[in-house]
């Protein structure tokens, strides 16, 4: 097996289309396919703060779910959006907002067409992805070594949040532990969910989170080849949202 681990994506459309693209993929007769076999797996946090969430939702959904060409895990972004289709109470903020707007201005008949997406590929997904042909893991905010083949709460908030403490920034965001650090397995843990301006590689982990929809780009990790192709993202840059380690 072959494939291609794109980062977190944040309604970044064109700049998908652009990445799949560059990666060898072509379409025919609207299927999706690569000249050698190659698949497609998603980190997590499809939708929020980018211009066409509803677009990205949809074709994620077609390879994922239609197709069975591609392999999606869930972010925490998906996981709010997820729960405000199940019509829980949750803030409209963070990105979500902007979502939310791009779904209300859809006719009913759409509204329920992407809430019945969103919530399938949420529902029959694995909260993370152990691919072990390629000796690799996909977890949307990375994963400890010996949470690997458990599920449970625990190991739900790390996968989706990071290793949170429980305290905050001054601007409201989590702080979290440098779990990679410590990291010592043998497998490629691949993730995103935390802004870095390059991937970050340490210890048989990688960050492919470069923060498309904060203008800088959209990174896909290959496996077995263990390389790196990005597209510029289109999106205005904003500097302090990327983590300097």
């Amino acid at each position: 097996m072959k494939v291609d681990i794109i980062g977190d994506i944040h309604g970044c459309y064109e700049e998908l289309l652009e990445l799949i693209e560059s990666l060898g993929y072509s379409w025919e007769d609207d299927k999706l396919s690569h000249p050698d076999g190659r698949k497609i797996a998603f980190v997590g946090d499809l939708p929020d703060r980018g211009p066409y969430s509803i677009e990205v939702i949809k074709l994620v959904y077609q390879l994922v779910r239609k197709q069975q060409t591609a392999y999606y895990v869930p972010g925490n972004h998906c996981n709010k959006l997820y729960r405000y289709f199940l019509g829980n109470k949750v803030k409209h903020q963070h990105g979500l907002e902007t979502t939310v707007a791009e779904y209300m201005a859809l006719s009913k008949k759409e509204q329920n067409t992407v809430k019945e997406m969103m919530m399938e590929l949420y529902e029959q997904a694995p909260l993370y992805l152990e691919i072990p042909e390629v000796n690799a893991v996909i977890a949307h905010a990375g994963i400890k070594e010996d949470y690997i083949g458990k599920q449970g709460n625990k190991v739900k908030t790390f996968v989706l949040y990071g290793d949170i403490t429980g305290e905050t920034l001054p601007d409201g965001r989590p702080i979290r532990r440098d779990w990679a650090k410590d990291y010592i397995g043998d497998r490629w843990i691949v993730y995103g969910h935390t802004p870095v301006l390059e991937p970050r590689f340490l210890n048989k982990s990688v960050n492919i989170d470069t923060g498309c929809v904060f203008g800088n780009k959209l990174t896909a990790f290959s496996l077995p080849e263990e390389k790196i192709l990005s597209v510029a993202s289109r999106q205005p840059f904003v500097e302090e949202k990327f983590t300097k380690y």
